[in-house]
């Protein structure tokens, strides 16, 4: 009977690590994360999820002869603000993977 009692307490912290998850991914899918480039001329807003929600040019860097630097600058700040979003959202995260002990997920 020992072996039910420990498979109950293991499905209590299941139901609390979920809770926890669906929080912080609540709490990921909410963050918003800048990255700039070109000195600030260019500056990408995303979520948690790295989706691009705003993006800002500033007009002494549209220059209609040189369509390429900007799209390279808008590529890196985009690109910036992702991976930034990616390394906060492993921080929120990893507290929780740590729990797990699960191969290749942070902290473990």
């Amino acid at each position: 009977m020992r072996g039910i009692g420990n498979m109950g307490n293991l499905m209590k912290q299941a139901k609390k690590l979920q809770a926890e998850l669906e929080r912080k991914q609540e709490e990921i899918a909410k963050m918003k994360v800048e990255a700039s480039s070109g000195g600030g001329m260019v500056t990408a807003t995303v979520n948690g999820r790295g989706e691009l929600l705003n993006l800002a040019v500033e007009k002494e860097v549209v220059d209609p002869n040189d369509v390429d630097m900007l799209a390279d600058l808008v590529i890196a700040a985009v690109q910036e603000a992702q991976k930034n979003a990616h390394d906060r959202s492993q921080e929120l995260l990893g507290p929780l993977a740590q729990g797990l002990n699960l191969p290749g997920m942070p902290g473990s």
